[in-house]
């Protein structure tokens, strides 16, 4: 298999996706490509174990792509080997009323994943710089109270919502949680052929709604504002990642590779040791136990 590593899909410089491939040969076949992931989220698994002893950082990861791009089954089969206790799961639908009563960042922030967790954003913060971009009649459901008409919502705006979400990012990382930003790239033509998947395949028919093609025509506007968040938000302590995502194997196993190299770097994250007193004891805790009937 084609060496790869982290670097090779982090965002460092401003970038065009039309110029970024959504495929990537690895020199390997389907299966040996499954077999490095599954050893790979193995490896992962028990490193997540020694973040939950060590208690002192959380790791979130944003996942972000267009409708079809593969963002639930990768969640499914990257986390596949992890404590359910140390991993949290959280996908962000249409705001609820509650919601709405606050800041558009409060729920991202209350679902931030606690010191030994991993959090996962299924859709995430970055919806309020995508779809309200694409839509932002949207924000007037917001209640802000400078925003009286569309009109308001102006590149001012959006400016300061970019710079908001960058402090909120800052902030979290500062404290402790680890960032990864993932954005699941793929060509309109792979989403032309796994939505008529879904319409060909009744076990799938639920995921379909007709609202899916309308956002498809709207295709160029949202990568065009994929492309602005990207470019503004990828920093050291937040950075994004593209994936090429047509192959849902392939990008898996990216996911999971990246996660594991990076993560793997915090070399303080260790098992915290035993208390002296009980180490000193330790033959004769053994000894009890043994002796027990």
């Amino acid at each position: 298999m084609k060496k790869i590593t982290a670097s090779q899909f982090k965002v460092t410089e401003d970038i065009n996706l039309q110029n970024i491939p959504t495929t990537i040969n690895l020199g390997e076949n389907g299966d040996r490509i499954e077999d490095e992931m599954v050893n790979t989220r193995e490896k992962l698994g028990k490193w997540q174990d020694k973040l939950y002893a060590h208690g002192k950082y959380s790791v979130l990861i944003c996942i972000q792509g267009m409708d079809t791009a593969g963002k639930d089954s990768l969640i499914r089969e990257v986390f596949k080997d992890f404590n359910s206790r140390g991993v949290v799961v959280h996908s962000f639908k249409v705001p609820t009323p509650l919601e709405l009563k606050h800041d558009y960042l409060w729920r991202h922030y209350i679902a931030l994943p606690a010191r030994g967790k991993f959090g996962v954003f299924n859709r995430t913060h970055y919806e309020n710089v995508l779809v309200t971009r694409v839509h932002p009649e949207y924000i007037l459901g917001e209640n802000l109270p400078d925003i009286q008409k569309i009109e308001d919502v102006n590149e001012d705006f959006w400016g300061n919502r970019f710079e908001q979400i960058q402090n909120f990012e800052k902030h979290i990382a500062a404290n402790g949680t680890i960032i990864f930003k993932f954005f699941m790239h793929i060509s309109k033509e792979e989403q032309r052929s796994r939505l008529l998947r879904r319409l060909n395949k009744q076990e799938k028919n639920w995921k379909f709604s007709p609202g899916d093609l309308e956002e498809r025509k709207l295709w160029d506007k949202y990568q065009f504002c994929y492309e602005e968040a990207i470019n503004k938000t990828s920093k050291e302590h937040a950075p994004w990642y593209i994936i090429p995502s047509d192959d849902k194997d392939t990008a898996r196993y990216l996911v999971a590779k990246i996660l594991y190299e990076q993560l793997t770097k915090y070399t303080d994250v260790q098992e915290p040791e035993l208390a002296p007193e009980i180490l000193a004891n330790l033959e004769q805790y053994k000894e009890e136990l043994s002796k027990e009937k």
